[in-house]
């Protein structure tokens, strides 16, 4: 199928994004790498009446540190992230998780924003924002508002942006000295949306563990250091509360397996001398 028709207006800057937004709610789209939101169109899942590009606004192509974040604003590629020279020890969660994503074809396209904007549930941005416990930070004509990751995923491609908002950027926290992190995933294929995703971070005091692709949204739960049975336990009660489903794919019974088992994985990966680990089971 194609689109239904749609204006395309190219924007110079965020101002101009921010205006074209004002007051007209589901009219309007964002279209960063588009590599989410052109198949939507395709299908006609959304038939707005106009899109506006952001590829053309230098800047919103930045990425920075700012302090103890970060930031990602709405317009830098999934590849230019995955390129960061220091990635590996700003974000080493981030830096684990992005080869997974898709294929190098599609992140030379997509942005980081435009995947945690989507909010699939089985993507990969998504579950490390939400793990990390980073920031979103929406524009509007009015003003900023920052949005906690755990509380802007409301639910299936559902999020707690409004209409006349722009997703700005994402702040990642960078990593902690005596922290460790992995990431793990089971997909059909390479490059496929995940099954089962696990994130782990975990410092002396707390580990924290985040799954994607069994629940409507990524779940995060924390822990103090779990060893042996206790760590058993603590997975196998995380995979009866995600209420997995059966779909074509997977069974809710293989879900709650590779929860158990690529949630012990990670953890035991983010306890190894490296502290960083990106596989797929």
């Amino acid at each position: 199928m194609k689109p239904a028709a749609f204006d395309l207006l190219r924007a110079g800057n965020a101002d101009e994004v921010v205006e074209a937004l004002r007051g007209r709610g589901d009219e309007v789209r964002i279209l960063a790498g588009g590599q989410s939101l052109m198949a939507v169109l395709n299908l006609r899942l959304a038939q707005p009446r106009a899109l506006v590009d952001l590829t053309g606004c230098a800047d919103l192509r930045e990425v920075r540190k700012d302090r103890a974040m970060l930031v990602v604003h709405a317009a830098a590629t999934q590849a230019s992230v995955e390129r960061r020279k220091e990635l590996r020890g700003e974000v080493p969660l981030l830096a684990a998780a992005l080869p997974w994503m898709s294929h190098p074809q599609i992140r030379s396209r997509g942005t980081i924003c435009g995947s945690i904007a989507h909010a699939d549930p089985a993507a990969e941005l998504p579950l490390v924002l939400a793990t990390l416990g980073g920031e979103v930070v929406l524009r509007r004509a009015r003003g900023r508002r920052t949005v906690a990751a755990t509380d802007f995923f409301t639910g299936m491609l559902s999020t707690a942006r409004r209409p006349d908002e722009l997703l700005e950027c994402v702040r990642f926290p960078l990593a902690g000295a005596d922290t460790r992190y992995a990431f793990t995933e089971f997909a059909l294929r390479h490059g496929d949306f995940a099954l089962v995703a696990i994130a782990v971070a975990e410092n002396a005091g707390e580990l924290r563990i985040g799954v994607g692709g069994v629940a409507d949204r990524p779940v995060l739960r924390r822990y103090p250091r779990l060893d042996g049975s206790a760590l058993d336990d603590a997975l196998n009660e995380l995979a009866w509360s995600l209420d997995a489903r059966d779909d074509a794919n997977l069974s809710a019974q293989g879900r709650r397996r590779l929860v158990r088992r690529l949630g012990r994985r990670a953890v035991n990966a983010a306890r190894e001398t490296t502290g960083i680990a990106g596989r797929t089971a």
